[in-house]
Parts: structure tokens; C-alpha cells; sequence
């Protein structure tokens, strides 16, 4: 049977963080943003990520548009080698993602390592930290993933948790939160070898 490992893309793959300071033009606005845009995703689920993207900048009194340059943002240089290397092994790789279909496809390109899914919130109508991405996963492949991998404790570990999947948390930022993950690294260097830990 094939494993599957799903993903979040933004904080976990691609340098949110760097990408969005760049776009809001100001990394003192990055705490905020963050605090802003789930409050829009969760008043309008059915925006698409590029509007929800604009709202919650323009909330900040920032008239650009974020989205314009998210095709740009950078890849984490260990994310290529180590999704090479659990391909190389047999895992299959899915996206679950908080964005629209053309953002996600052009930062897989940027990554540079192929998915064999990919799931985006305007195409569903729903935003993580609800449940919808999984079930729509389920609903292609027949069943939950074997884990879950994220940066976001918030959208992504909480609600893993809940649905009773194996999770690694790529604790990027040195947070701590509850509850606690599967298992967490720092980045995702030795994450093939955490994944065939959680589904030999």
C-alpha cells in the first residue's frame, strides 16, 4: 500500500515569513498579519487566498497585493533534498494548502520536486485549521494520510491531532504549544527518516 505524507507549503516549504515581510514592505507588520489573516479566512471562507491575502493586508494599511510576488518567494534549502530522498523511498507527497491553485502550482515549480496532490483551500471553500482538506484528500485517495507534516502548530498540528494522524511538526520558529506533535524537528533535515519512523 502506498504512504502517504501530506503538507503544508507556506512556513513549512517556502519562507513565508522572508516572502511576506518583502511583499508587506515592513517585517514589523508580520506579527499582525498573522493575527489579521486568520480572522478573514475564517469571516469568508469562500475567498479566494489572493483576496484573503489583499483583505488582510489592506487591513494593515498595506495596499499591495502579496499574492503579486508570492511565485517568488524562496524555497528552505533543506526542503529538496530531504522530499527527494522520501520519494527515493516510496513515499507519496500531497499538499494541503491554504492558498488557490495557480500560487501552489508555481511554488511547486520553485520547489522543484514533484507532488502527487494538491489540495487548495479555494477550490474547496474551506481554510485550515478546519478539518475539509483532509476529508477532501480522503476523498481522492481513499483514506487519511499516513502523517502530516507543518510548520503552522495553529492550522495544521492542532487539527491533525484531532483527526488522529501522525504529525511532525517543523518547529521552525522554536515555539512551543499544545498539544505536543508526533514528532518535531527544526527543519526538514531527517525528515525521510521520521517518516519511515512513523509508517515502516
Amino acid at each position: 500500500m502506498d504512504r502517504w505524507a501530506t503538507f503544508d507549503c507556506y512556513g513549512t516549504l517556502v519562507d513565508w515569513n522572508a516572502g511576506l515581510a518583502g511583499a508587506l514592505g515592513d517585517e514589523a507588520l508580520l506579527a499582525r498579519y498573522h493575527e489579521v489573516e486568520p480572522v478573514v479566512q475564517a469571516e469568508s471562507p469562500g475567498l479566494s487566498y489572493r483576496e484573503v491575502m489583499r483583505e488582510s493586508a489592506r487591513r494593515l494599511g498595506v495596499e499591495a497585493d502579496p499574492a503579486e510576488t508570492l511565485s517568488d518567494w524562496p524555497v528552505f534549502g533543506d526542503v529538496r533534498p530531504e522530499l527527494e530522498t522520501a520519494r527515493s523511498r516510496g513515499w507519496r507527497l500531497a499538499i494541503l494548502s491554504n492558498s488557490d491553485r495557480d500560487l501552489i502550482e508555481s511554488s511547486i515549480d520553485s520547489i522543484g520536486v514533484p507532488f502527487d496532490l494538491a489540495i487548495v483551500a479555494s477550490e474547496i471553500g474551506s481554510y485550515k485549521p478546519a478539518h475539509r482538506h483532509w476529508h477532501a484528500f480522503a476523498e481522492q485517495v481513499g483514506r487519511l494520510p499516513d502523517v502530516h507534516v507543518a510548520q503552522s502548530h495553529f492550522h495544521d498540528v492542532v487539527p491533525a491531532t484531532a483527526l488522529g494522524l501522525p504529525t511532525v511538526w517543523i518547529n521552525r520558529l522554536g515555539e512551543r504549544a499544545e498539544p505536543a506533535p508526533t514528532r518535531e524537528l527544526t527543519g526538514l533535515a531527517g525528515l525521510a527518516d521520521t517518516l519511515d519512523e512513523l509508517a515502516p
